[in-house]
């Protein structure tokens, strides 16, 4: 069955989530840490992971998972700190090629959603101050859960009244998007945004290192 709907994740995928996480978390926290330093991202990673064990708001998320990055770097968190960091990430910059290759995809003809781990105000205010030009979207508030469990896209694919067959996952994320979405039979696509190995048993059914290589896939599947 031809791809018709292409669901994408959004921060790490359509936004560089990297690039927003360290210099958001510098500027609030006033960390001193030289550019291209690791630590604030992997940190932030392994942190955000324990916050999204249970449903809370993703606002929240943010603001937990910042405050407890400063202690882990032995840093007392200024006041309000972590509250401005998580209202940063709707400013937080899309890739170069996002916004060009999300309306060519339009263009085809694709139905194109968003399935992502936040709140629906600031995936709003996401997709306004970035221009992007999608279909609709699906948010963690609205299933009160958070990938990689199933909750977005069982209700994708009830909403949109789409079939698995006809689904295409774009996301960077091996662990919250790539893994499930296999898991439920609905074709991968991995953008691996940052230079990552494909980790064992990972098995995604297209790569690209940029959404712009999704234009070569879709007229190839």
């Amino acid at each position: 069955m031809a791809i018709k709907y292409l669901t994408f994740d959004c921060y790490g995928t359509l936004i560089d989530w990297k690039a927003g996480i360290e210099e958001s978390f510098r500027k609030y926290f006033a960390l001193d840490i030289p550019e291209g330093n690791t630590k604030i991202f992997e940190r932030y990673l392994a942190l955000e992971m324990q916050e999204e064990d249970t449903y809370k708001p993703y606002s929240d998320v943010l603001r937990d998972t910042s405050t407890k990055l400063a202690s882990s770097l032995g840093m007392d968190a200024p006041a309000g700190a972590g509250e401005k960091f998580a209202a940063s990430i709707t400013t937080w910059a899309s890739f170069p090629d996002t916004a060009a290759t999300l309306m060519r995809l339009g263009e085809r003809g694709y139905k194109r959603v968003i399935l992502s781990n936040i709140d629906r105000q600031l995936l709003e205010g996401t997709i306004a101050n970035n221009n992007l030009e999608v279909d609709g979207f699906i948010t963690a508030q609205d299933v009160k859960s958070y990938k990689p469990r199933e909750g977005h896209w069982l209700e994708f694919l009830k909403r949109y009244n789409a079939s698995r067959e006809s689904t295409l996952h774009v996301a960077n994320s091996i662990y919250h998007d790539i893994v499930p979405a296999c898991r439920m039979k609905i074709k991968t696509a991995w953008v691996n945004r940052y230079g990552e190995r494909l980790p064992d048993g990972a098995q995604p059914d297209y790569i690209a290192s940029g959404l712009s290589g999704l234009l070569e896939i879709l007229a190839l599947a």
